[in-house]
């Protein structure tokens, strides 16, 4: 667990973010990445990790979170981005942009992983948070929906590569269609497998 700054509770009840992203591996796309503040008086049940959840319900805790959240937020770095100052560095700059995003800005955010982005409130990062802080969790399920709604239109923009099923994951059909098909323009160049694809 890091820590970046600490939490002033002499200024009442401090408003907590949970911060997680999505997209990190996939070939294709950009990475995701959302903010959640919770309402304490509005409890939400079931979350967890999205990637625990079935579709249907992850579909249905994004339908609720967006209504019962003090504040929610989606960051994201185009492929572009990633492919100029790698995928750590674009998803970090993707949480900063979903915390600032963030109507109500937070005295402390709780981010999935072992690193935090330079934020301008205290952070704290929890490995494997998304299955334990009911905040990352909700902020898990809005970054992997909306992630998987955006890979959904580019398949049909760009058909016959499977974005909608595997969301840009090397996927063996995935490696298939790009060996076949060769490179979009929403692959990352600088990832091997798109590389190799470009270099054939």
């Amino acid at each position: 667990m890091t820590t970046q700054g600490t939490l002033d509770f002499t200024t009442g009840t401090p408003w907590v973010a949970g911060l997680d992203e999505v997209g990190r591996g996939p070939l294709a796309g950009p990475v995701v990445t959302a903010a959640v503040i919770l309402d304490p008086d509005r409890p939400i049940a079931g979350l967890a990790d999205s990637k625990a959840l079935s579709e249907k319900r992850r579909e249905a805790l994004y339908e609720e979170i967006v209504v019962k959240a003090r504040a929610w937020a989606v960051g994201r770095a185009e492929v572009h981005e990633i492919d100029e100052i790698n995928i750590l560095q674009a998803t970090l700059l993707a949480m900063q942009r979903a915390v600032a995003g963030l109507t109500l800005q937070p005295d402390h955010v709780l981010v999935d992983g072992n690193r935090c982005p330079e934020l301008p409130c205290s952070a704290e990062a929890i490995v494997k948070g998304d299955g334990k802080i009911p905040a990352i969790s909700a902020a898990s399920i809005i970054a992997k929906v909306s992630r998987d709604r955006e890979m959904v239109l580019l398949d049909a923009e760009y058909p016959g590569y499977g974005f909608a099923r595997h969301k840009g994951y090397p996927t063996l059909a995935h490696m298939e269609a790009l060996r076949e098909r060769g490179v979009t323009p929403i692959h990352r160049r600088s990832f091997a497998p798109v590389r190799r694809a470009l270099n054939r």
